[in-house]
């Protein structure tokens, strides 16, 4: 039980060090690449994110969506990747060989669709190396660079609300 404590208090501190260190990279370019990273106990609508990612023209070979589960059994997915807690060390740090590919892809953009304050959830959006962060109104405003706060529940008006605010600061291809 005291080593759990060790162990999520060294991995805020991971986060928080992750957090002062990032350097925002704004430009004009268009999002290409898109990386999706959501909580499959609250969401698991995968083809939701597949048709969001045609919609703003981004091809199916630019779009990774990994998703977390923290049930080891539950059915998973074959086309795409799940993880759970056991793929973390202390201090934050990865161990899945998989997980650590996504975190250092520079996607255009990053999606973190999920609304629990979980620790390996919130590791990986501020690791990752996407240059513009955007997610659902969570506990750490620190960790996206644009916050819809929608119903969770509610995909499409988030994808609506997202659409809108990105054709804003003109993200996306109208080709």
């Amino acid at each position: 039980m005291i080593l759990k404590g060790f162990k999520q208090n060294s991995t805020k501190k991971y986060i928080s060090k992750l957090l002062a260190s990032r350097k925002v990279f704004v430009d004009n370019k268009k999002i290409s690449s898109l990386g999706i990273l959501l909580n499959m106990d609250e969401y698991d609508d995968f083809e939701s994110f597949r048709q969001f990612a045609k919609e703003i023209n981004v091809t199916p070979n630019n779009l990774k969506i990994i998703a977390f589960t923290s049930n080891k059994k539950k059915d998973l997915h074959a086309l795409n990747f799940c993880f759970n807690p056991k793929d973390f060390r202390w201090n934050g740090k990865v161990k899945n060989a998989e997980l650590q590919d996504f975190l250092n892809t520079p996607f255009d953009a990053l999606v973190s669709y999920y609304k629990e304050d979980i620790l390996s959830l919130k590791v990986l959006t501020a690791a990752s190396k996407a240059k513009f962060k955007i997610g659902v109104l969570q506990t750490d405003n620190r960790l996206n660079d644009l916050i819809i706060d929608t119903n969770f529940k509610q995909f499409n008006l988030f994808k609506n609300e997202l659409i809108k605010y990105l054709n804003t600061f003109n993200k996306i291809s109208n080709e």
